[in-house]
C-alpha cells in the first residue's frame, strides 16, 4: 500500500425528503399512506405486538440478582503509596486527604508497581500480591 493506491472516502449523499415528486421522496416522503408509522413521532417499540400481551410480560420473572448488595471498592495501587513518606501509617482517611481516593466506601490495595518503602497499611482489603510487596519492603498489613 502506498499513496498511489489510496482512495477517497465514499460519501453518500443525504436523502432530501419532501422536496417534490420528481425527487422520488415527495408527497408522503417515503412513509406510505396514513397509519401510525406515517405520523409524527409515530414509532412503536420493538416489543409492541399489536396489542397482544408482549413476550417479556407473558413470561414469568425468575431468579435473583445480588448486584445491589455488591461491595464496590475504591482501588489504590502500591505504586501510588510513593506519594507518602516511608514508614507512614496508610489509612483510608489519609488516602482521601491526598486525593488518591475520591469516593466514599471501602478501599482496596492492589499490587501494580513497587513499594517505595516500609508502610503500615490499615485498609479494608489488600490483595495477596500487594501484601507480599509491602511485606518484602519491610512494611506491615492490618486488614480492617
Amino acid at each position: 500500500m502506498d499513496l498511489s493506491n489510496l482512495k477517497g472516502p465514499k460519501n453518500k449523499k443525504r436523502r432530501r425528503i419532501g422536496r417534490g415528486e420528481s425527487s422520488g421522496w415527495g408527497k408522503t416522503s417515503g412513509k406510505g399512506h396514513k397509519g401510525q408509522k406515517a405520523r409524527s413521532g409515530g414509532s412503536i417499540s420493538p416489543a409492541f405486538e399489536g396489542g397482544q400481551m408482549p413476550l417479556q410480560r407473558r413470561i414469568p420473572k425468575k431468579g435473583f440478582s445480588n448486584a445491589p448488595f455488591k461491595v464496590r471498592y475504591n482501588v489504590v495501587h502500591v505504586k501510588d503509596l510513593a506519594r507518602l513518606e516511608a514508614g507512614t501509617v496508610v489509612t483510608a482517611e489519609i488516602l482521601r486527604e491526598i486525593g488518591l481516593v475520591k469516593k466514599s466506601g471501602p478501599v482496596k490495595l492492589l499490587a501494580d508497581g513497587d513499594a517505595a518503602g516500609p508502610y503500615t497499611v490499615r485498609l479494608d482489603k489488600v490483595s495477596n500480591q500487594a501484601r507480599s510487596k509491602i511485606e518484602a519492603a519491610g512494611g506491615t498489613i492490618e486488614e480492617l
